[in-house]
């Protein structure tokens, strides 16, 4: 049985041949690299926390207007959408849950055991819209969604013989 080989893929590619620099992380795509949960990797389908951040820290040619560096230019305002928006998912279920501490503090800590874990849950998701909303990602076009979705890493499969 033959292992599998993990290799960039083609877009990794094209961003280590066009970049000229690196890009310093601004603060909130710093926080929001931080409130990325782990990620088991089976398909590499998916870009973990190390995959978004070697996208954000690349610096492209401000003068170049090639197709490419526009293509690569979106994928990290794509990328950077996506991580700045996880501060907002994080810090609205912690207010939800924080306002329903606040809430029940008239009763015993029972009530309030079985309520913030249903409450903070139910945060994520508001918190997921409301950042989507506050960073502009829900005005994103599908494309370039698209392009900040597309995985860093993925299995090599050799090409087939005939």
């Amino acid at each position: 049985m033959a292992a599998n080989l993990v290799v960039p893929s083609d877009i990794t590619i094209l961003e280590a041949k066009t970049k000229v620099g690196k890009r310093r992380l601004r603060l909130l795509e710093r926080t929001g690299l931080l409130c990325t949960a782990p990620m088991l990797h089976i398909h590499y389908s998916k870009m973990d926390r190390g995959d978004m951040r070697a996208v954000l820290t690349k610096r492209y040619d401000p003068e170049d207007t090639s197709e490419l560096v526009d293509i690569l230019k979106r994928r990290q305002a794509s990328v950077s959408k996506q991580v700045v928006s996880k501060n907002f998912m994080w810090g609205t279920a912690g207010t939800m849950t924080g306002l329903v501490w606040w809430s029940f503090r008239r009763y015993n800590y029972q009530s309030r055991l079985v309520a913030l874990p249903f409450v903070f849950y139910g945060g994520t998701f508001v918190g997921r819209v409301l950042g989507d909303i506050i960073t502009g990602r829900n005005a994103e076009y599908a494309r370039d969604r698209f392009l900040g979705q597309l995985p860093a890493k993925i299995y090599y499969a050799p090409p087939a013989e005939s």
